[in-house]
This record gives C-alpha cells, structure tokens and sequence, in this order.
C-alpha cells in the first residue's frame, strides 16, 4: 500500500501489537483512568509505532457530547469577524470546545450549512452576519443545541443573542457629529435586512431628528468595500453633499475615506467627517485615524463562550446581552485630537 494511502491504525491494532486489551488501551488514554506503568509504556510505545491517534470525536460521541461548537460566518471580508473568531477559539478552548467553521453567503440564511453541522452532532451553535429558519431554530431547541447569534440579533425567543450596545452607540456618535458642527450629515447602510445595520440606523436617525435635523441621508454599501466605495462616490457627487458620513461598521467607514480623500481631494476631520462602528484593529491605523464606537471583541467572544460552556444553558430563558463600548473620536471627524466620550448631554 502507498504511503499516501496508509490505513489508520485502530485501538485493536495496538492492543495486539503490545499484546494488551483493548480497554487497556482505551484506558492508557483516559485522563484519570486506571491503568498499570508497565501497560501504559507498552501501550504508548506500541501507539508511537503505529502512528496510533485516539479518536477523541468517536469517545465523546460515546458520553453524548461532541465538545464541537459550529460556527457559522456570512461575511469574512470583514476584518472584525477575524477578529472575534480568534478569540471565540481561544476561549472555548480553554473549555475544552472546538469550533467547526462553515461559510455562507454575506447576511444569507444558513439553513443547508446548519443541518450539515447538525450531522456532526454539535454542542452549541453560533451564527455571526447570517440568520436561520424558524423550523430549524425550533428543531435545535428541541434537540437541546443551543443557538447564539453573535454581532446580530434572531427573532427567535429559543436563540441566545450577544451583541454590541447598537442604540447609545448610534446616539453618541449622533451628538459628536452635531457638536461638531456638521450640518449635512448621512448614514452608510450595511443590509437592507441586517438586524445589526438596521438597529444603528434607526438610533442614529431618531437622535438626529429629535435634536431639529431632517433624517440623514441614506445609501447603501452592503457591507463590503465595493459597496461602500460605490455608496460613497455616490454621496459625494450629489449637488449639496453630505459633510458627515456615518457608516454601519469600520470597514465601510475605511473605504469611504479612501474615496473622500483620493477621489474627492477632502481632508477627513476637516473637510468631512467619517464615523465607523467597531473598533477593528486597522480604525486605529495612521493612514485612517477612524473616529469609531468600540465593539469589545474579547468581551463579547467570552460572553459568547460563557454560554456554551454553561451546561445550564439549554434548560434557561434565552436572552440578549449587550456589551457596553465607548466612543473613540480620531482625526477622521476632529483633525488630530484622539479622546473618548461616554456620555449623552
């Protein structure tokens, strides 16, 4: 046989190499379990000559738990969805998780992906910039999977939410930009149908209009920056341009400043002002300078994690979390000042 084409060597292959039983090598790698020196250097020995791995998938299975948590993202253009996945590793691992990753179509309903995830017989399921069918949410309660949407909010009381505080987040950066003194100001939408955009959109607009502006003017850039690069180009070439622009997250918002300055010739902070939401690590980078309201990933890849580990979850009311961030103003709407506000007046 090829060396490609070895066959993976079983628990019984190695008992009758080192002239053991079975469940003396089952026990050999059980922490905690008992097991004689002498067998266990027999069994190890004979495991390293075989090239033998446990099969930790197939035992878990056994005690009715896969320790596999399936994630599923909609948008990896996004640079914060990088972000959170490394810490939501890093922290289920710490409880003895492992994630599962599938892709879906940006903000699409990931249906397919999900039963496919269900055959493996996940833990939990975390859903990040997609959503799922009513049927399906009530067949993962039924079966005691735990669902949570991270970054965005279900319409489903059966699924856990952790998101970012959207509303006082839209709110404050509402009033920087009026205390600015920016007069025409616009909102960059992401999806039409996001929960995450349409949150941010509606407290903008509703704390723009309740301090005596007309609604902001509206575009949409998808979520990506080929939208954004569009929407903005459009906002700027209108005959009384927006001198403000609030986009839904940083990685619009970073491509509309690429467009108002080297397509449009405007400094940011002086001729515009440019507001992103998030806080992704590149906001802070000098080429942007991005005044932005802060996402704290860590905080809410653990909150996430939390509730997995939890093994309460499944038998409690589901609910929303929001975890608090603060404004970060930068030079894309203040020239060089770099300071925080926190609160409304």
């Amino acid at each position: 046989m090829s060396e490609n084409h070895k066959q993976v060597a079983a628990a019984s292959d190695v008992a009758k190499l080192a002239g053991v039983s079975q469940s003396a090598v089952s026990r050999t790698f059980t922490e905690g379990a008992s097991v004689s020196l002498k067998t266990r250097n027999k069994v190890i020995e004979a495991a390293q000559q075989l090239g033998y791995r446990p099969n930790l998938l197939a035992r878990s299975l056994l005690k009715g738990k896969s320790n596999i948590v399936g994630v599923v993202l909609g948008n990896l253009e996004n640079p914060f969805y990088s972000q959170i996945l490394d810490v939501l590793s890093t922290s289920l691992s710490a409880g003895g998780k492992r994630l599962l990753v599938f892709t879906v179509g940006a903000n699409a309903e990931a249906d397919a992906q999900i039963d496919e995830m269900l055959q493996y017989r996940v833990d939990a399921l975390i859903l990040m910039s997609t959503t799922l069918s009513s049927s399906l949410a009530k067949q993962c309660q039924s079966a005691g999977i735990p669902v949570v949407f991270l970054n965005r909010t279900g319409q489903f009381p059966e699924c856990w939410a952790v998101t970012g505080d959207n509303q006082r987040g839209s709110h404050l950066i509402g009033k920087h930009l009026i205390d600015c003194g920016y007069q025409r100001i616009a909102f960059m939408a992401g999806y039409v149908d996001s929960s995450t955009s349409s949150e941010r959109e509606q407290a903008f607009s509703q704390y723009i209009q309740e301090q005596g502006r007309p609604a902001p003017i509206r575009e949409v850039g998808h979520f990506s920056r080929q939208g954004a690069l569009a929407a903005a180009r459009r906002l700027l070439a209108l005959p009384q341009p927006p001198d403000a622009i609030f986009c839904a997250n940083d990685h619009m918002a970073m491509a509309c400043l690429d467009v108002a300055k080297f397509e449009f010739d405007l400094e940011p902070g002086k001729d515009i002002g440019i507001v992103g939401f998030d806080d992704v690590s590149a906001a802070s980078w000098p080429s942007f300078e991005l005044t932005t309201f802060s996402q704290p990933v860590a905080l809410m890849a653990q909150k996430a994690a939390e509730l997995i580990i939890n093994p309460a979850l499944v038998s409690q009311q589901a609910e929303h979390f929001v975890v608090p961030g603060e404004l970060l103003i930068r030079s894309s709407t203040v020239g060089k000042t770099t300071s925080t506000i926190n609160k409304l007046g």
